[in-house]
């Protein structure tokens, strides 16, 4: 019931910064939790960064160096990605969490490519 459209993904040199955008069809007040993945080449998709209830996670390998954020208004969930590097290169999916019925629903974005390159 939830679509979500990723964009904002592109190429960009080692150490430079980029910001992916998600914009949901649902109000990110009705959301639980809001996500990002990532999924590069031969390798399975991983958990890149989770929003939900005021509280933000990353994983290890992007702390410090990407910030997950949302606005409401705009149903719109961010990965700022800063000093990006050849590893982060991959499909970014943004992921949304609904609750009904006592049980977690998940929705999947179509996803965007970024390649870190020189």
């Amino acid at each position: 019931q939830v679509q979500l459209v990723e964009s904002g993904g592109g190429l960009v040199q080692p150490g430079g910064s980029l910001r992916l955008s998600c914009v949901s069809s649902r109000s990110i007040f009705s959301i639980n939790a809001m996500g990002w993945h990532r999924q590069a080449p031969g390798k399975q998709r991983e958990l890149v960064a989770i929003t939900s209830g005021g509280t933000t996670e990353y994983a290890d390998s992007v702390k410090g160096r990407f910030t997950i954020s949302t606005d409401n208004a705009k149903n719109t969930a961010y990965l700022e990605m800063n000093s990006l590097e050849p590893e982060d290169t991959a499909v970014y999916y943004c992921n949304a969490r609904i609750v009904g019925n006592s049980t977690y629903y998940y929705y999947w974005g179509q996803g965007t490519q970024v390649t870190v390159s020189s």
